[in-house]
């Protein structure tokens, strides 16, 4: 019988077809199953994700700011390692503060950004994303292998979690936002430079008891008293206590970022310090104010002598009033107590020390006014 190669050349012909068409089907059928899996991983996972941690990364931000203020917050927002994001910020700022003191000196040559600038970003980094999920399941999208490859990158496997892997993971999202981290994230290479590492507290301890009496032996503010248990122990009083008071603050704080200097040593510093910081701002007056300063104790007062009344908003000293610049003065220059607000000992000495006929208005004396202000608000962070 003679054999129809026409008919058999179109039965070969549709068989091909037929198995190119289930191929076709077969890839679109995958490229959809990706693709829809894609876009299911992306919105019900990666999207709400991203939006939680939005929350937290605001909230753990607004927590640093009110316990330790702005500046601060801003420092750690621009650290590496994501000290916000988890809900567990405060007690990871904490940790690093709990170890480091901060140079706040260098801290005024960084410019940090804001947290507005970093929130926008976050959300111009996640829009990208979400741009690009767009495409991946639009019309016209890119083909499965290309697909899968995305998809590997929104998820932490290969595959679609199911819905018991699902809900672990977000059990396991929000226990960790909870619980203390034992290690806290890296400072970044140039924001480290601001932190030095706080010395042994036993040892300062140690030395912060001798530091009073070597003060007083040295500059003799008053007398030891002998306590019960033998030890001897000053007690400022009378009228140079203000004086004795600041004078031992500045020396704990310069023991306790000097572990190898002594309690003379710190003494005789903070002695210089004290000098500097509670009389040569008044010193540097007399020219302009064309009086004789003489400092105050708590038996007298202070006073630019040779002159009645001074009108510290309107006499002008350096292009800004004179109260300008002794609020300025004492932002910038009187160190911070461990609270981060201004040393409250070395405050009182430079009240003490203000000229008394220096008026910030007709009824209310500069020092009147800044006392007052010192005690009605957290000085520090108001007015930088």
């Amino acid at each position: 019988m003679a054999i129809d190669f026409g008919r058999l050349a179109q039965g070969v012909a549709t068989g091909a077809m037929g198995q190119y068409n289930a191929e076709v089907a077969a890839k679109d059928k995958l490229r959809g199953d990706v693709l829809k899996a894609a876009g299911i991983k992306f919105y019900n996972e990666t999207r709400p994700k991203h939006e939680k941690e939005m929350k937290l990364y605001n909230e753990d931000f607004n927590a640093v700011k009110l316990a330790h203020g702005p500046d601060i917050a801003n420092l750690f927002g621009d650290a590496d390692g994501g000290f916000y994001g988890t809900g567990n910020g405060l007690a990871l700022v904490n940790q690093v503060l709990k170890e480091n003191n901060i140079d706040k000196d260098k801290m005024k040559n960084f410019k940090f950004s804001t947290q507005a600038e970093r929130v926008s970003e976050k959300k111009s980094e996640f829009q990208k994303t979400e741009d690009q999920m767009k495409n991946l399941i639009g019309p016209g999208g890119i083909g499965p292998g290309t697909a899968k490859m995305q998809l590997e990158g929104f998820g932490k496997d290969d595959s679609m979690m199911d819905t018991q892997t699902q809900v672990t993971d977000q059990t396991q999202t929000t226990d960790t936002t909870t619980q203390d981290t034992e290690e806290a994230p890296k400072i970044n290479a140039d924001i480290s430079s601001l932190f030095i590492p706080k010395p042994d507290e036993r040892g300062v301890e140690s030395k912060y008891k001798q530091i009073p009496l070597a003060i007083n032996e040295k500059y003799g503010y008053g007398e030891n008293i002998k306590m019960d248990n033998g030890e001897f122990k000053f007690q400022p009083t009378g009228t140079m206590a203000k004086t004795a008071n600041a004078h031992i603050a500045l020396a704990e704080i310069i023991s306790s970022n000097d572990k190898t200097i002594n309690q003379y040593g710190a003494a005789d510093q903070a002695k210089n310090m004290l000098v500097n910081l509670t009389e040569m701002p008044f010193l540097s007056l007399e020219k302009t104010l064309g009086g004789k300063y003489q400092t105050g104790d708590g038996g007298k007062a202070a006073i630019m002598s040779g002159l009645e009344t001074i009108n510290a908003r309107e006499v002008q000293y350096n292009g800004q009033s004179v109260a300008e610049y002794l609020v300025d003065f004492v932002i910038n220059q009187i160190p911070e107590d461990n609270q981060g607000n201004i040393n409250k000992a070395i405050i009182d000495k430079f009240i003490e020390n203000i000229p008394n006929n220096l008026m910030f208005s007709k009824d209310e004396s500069m020092a009147a006014r800044l006392d007052r202000k010192v005690k009605e608000e957290n000085f520090y962070n108001t007015y930088k």
